[in-house]
């Protein structure tokens, strides 16, 4: 065989760099229901835990049993609540997912953990399981907050609580929820104070925000539940941005705070638009098979769902591909939390078409007049102005 042929065959048999790819598994139990909550949560006092870690592998399973050239760069194990399951579970998990797929060597494997007592008390068992970050729902620092808020622990738990993760754990985050009722400036800037003391490398800092559904809507619509003003809000954030900046951690998305290389690798991945495959009651995921991207969704029902698995080996409802124009708007949708914001040329790959011809030009120029857009061409992100307006702004920026 001559020089010219073993080239020609090098090229067809040669497989381009692996895509990263990150994995999230859902847990839908909790003991209660938070009353701002809009996740796929139930409340149950009893969970069978063998049966619904078994159909978690069956579903993992079928998840990974078609897909190549990829690498896992993160697990999630979201809720719902984590925490409640069996550390068992959880190693089994880990276990099955890196025997099966090639992984990072610094491969992030992310827990969430309510600070009650009796969750805990498990930490050490989800460290020894794999899980090398752990994210804390403390929500608030303030007992009366607290109450308000349905948690089900308190300040020195919350607190207890982060003492040991750092003892266990390389990587700890933990969410704090602000701009809460009657919540003023001072306050705030006292509660956040505390956090960043007891901080490690990252925070999420959500502005309260009263979603359909939820017992706080009921609330508001009763007219018991009364929020800051567009003022208020504005001034709250702009003490976030100025505190967190202080201690040494940047807004790398717009709720959350991390000092550099510090970031969550796998929300980044829904940020950046990279492939993510979702498994358990409700799970969404986006991956690539044979050059198109489908959009996957599973049963939210936690009861259907394990039926659905234990006749199938998966509980997957919808499996839609994507066109152009959907990944342009999600794609756009997502990177504009990011600082960062979206990257012309890692855009033009994954959406088939450029920036310039997903987005209104005229309204484009428009923002970038009035301070809310920045864009040179090869980036397109918003300014601290535009940040607060995000919403308002992907109603009409995009085609």
């Amino acid at each position: 065989m001559n020089e010219i042929k073993l080239l020609n065959l090098e090229k067809k048999t040669r497989k381009h760099k692996p895509d990263p790819l990150a994995l999230y598994i859902h847990w839908p139990f909790c003991l209660s229901k938070c009353p701002y909550c809009d996740f796929n949560s139930h409340v149950a006092q009893i969970i069978p835990q063998e049966t619904y870690a078994h159909a978690l592998l069956q579903e993992l399973r079928h998840a990974i049993s078609n897909i190549e050239n990829y690498k896992l760069t993160s697990i999630f194990f979201g809720g719902g609540t984590p925490s409640l399951m069996d550390p068992i579970t959880v190693h089994k998990l880990i276990d099955y997912a890196i025997k099966h797929l090639p992984v990072t060597e610094d491969l992030e494997i992310t827990l969430e953990a309510n600070p009650t007592s009796v969750e805990i008390q498990k930490l050490k068992d989800f460290q020894q399981a794999g899980v090398n970050r752990i994210s804390l729902g403390i929500q608030s620092l303030n007992q009366q907050a607290l109450q308000r808020l349905g948690r089900q622990h308190d300040a020195k738990q919350a607190i207890d609580a982060l003492t040991l993760a750092k003892r266990l754990f390389p990587r700890i985050s933990f969410d704090l929820i602000y701009a809460r009722e009657e919540q003023t400036l001072s306050e705030w800037q006292k509660e956040l104070k505390m956090a960043l003391d007891l901080a490690h490398d990252h925070l999420s800092l959500y502005q309260l925000t009263i979603e359909p559904g939820t017992v706080f809507a009921k609330y508001e619509k009763q007219g018991k539940l009364s929020l800051p003003d567009e003022k208020l809000s504005s001034e709250l954030l702009i003490a976030t941005e100025e505190m967190t900046h202080q201690y040494g951690m940047y807004n790398y998305e717009i709720s959350n705070y991390a000092k550099i290389g510090a970031e969550s690798r796998h929300n980044l991945a829904y940020w950046r638009y990279q492939d993510y495959i979702g498994i358990g009651p409700g799970a969404h995921g986006r991956i690539t098979e044979n050059a198109v991207l489908y959009a996957t969704e599973r049963k939210k029902n936690p009861k259907i769902w394990l039926e659905l698995v234990q006749k199938n080996g998966n509980a997957l409802i919808i499996k839609e591909a994507l066109n152009s124009i959907d990944k342009a708007r999600e794609m756009i949708l997502m990177g504009l939390r990011l600082k960062e914001g979206v990257d012309s040329i890692a855009f033009q790959k994954k959406c088939n078409m450029t920036l310039t011809n997903a987005i209104d030009m005229k309204i484009l120029e428009a923002l970038v007049e009035e301070d809310y857009i920045l864009w040179d061409q090869k980036r397109l992100k918003t300014t601290p102005t535009g940040s607060m307006r995000l919403n308002a702004i992907l109603d009409i920026l995009v085609k």
